[in-house]
């Protein structure tokens, strides 16, 4: 049984002229095409009054055997999503007269998540619905609920009821601060 499947995925990112008097643009990634061929640079999709899409790039969805739990919290939304980290791009990469391209794509919101700490932006786009089947079969796969165990606490400094061990009688197993009193004004 394999333990990761991918597909290739042409993730369309739109560019909308904004009024905004620091930022002439918006970039975001809108659309996924399961099963995309490569491009070498943008391809130019559809142009509209205020905004031009373009197929961006083709990457890699991976799904993981140990993920599944983020993938089935993803497909129980209302609409589930791919999400497409947008990373700001060299000006010697840009091919569209573009700040951003697309770095990863993803059925994870835990792995899309830790990309937000950062200076990437992180969008969704709608999973389509043969894209939606494909996930939902590796999950029916390969799934295993984990049952909860609660931790035990273990006793600190071998005394009964926890404690730091030095008497101060913290359970948490961390010393008490040492506190002077001090005048009203501290």
């Amino acid at each position: 049984m394999e333990r990761s499947i991918s597909m290739p995925l042409g993730v369309v990112v739109e560019r909308r002229e904004i009024d905004n008097r620091w930022q002439r643009w918006a970039w975001k990634a809108v659309a996924v095409i399961p099963g995309a061929p490569p491009v070498e640079a943008w391809r130019e999709l559809v142009r509209g009054d205020r905004f031009v899409r373009w197929h961006a790039a083709t990457l890699p969805l991976e799904l993981h055997r140990a993920e599944t739990e983020a993938y089935r919290y993803n497909l129980s939304g209302k609409v589930p999503a791919i999400y497409v980290v947008l990373r700001k791009i060299a000006a010697s990469e840009r091919t569209a007269n573009n700040d951003v391209g697309p770095f990863l794509v993803t059925a994870s919101p835990y792995e899309a998540e830790g990309y937000l700490e950062g200076d990437d932006v992180v969008e969704t786009a709608p999973m389509p619905e043969g894209l939606i089947a494909w996930v939902r079969a590796f999950v029916e796969r390969h799934h295993v609920d984990e049952p909860f165990v609660k931790r035990k606490r273990k006793r600190v400094g071998g005394k009964e009821g926890g404690g730091d061990g030095a008497g101060n009688g913290r359970a948490d197993g961390f010393p008490a601060p040492n506190l002077r009193r001090r005048g009203a004004h501290g």
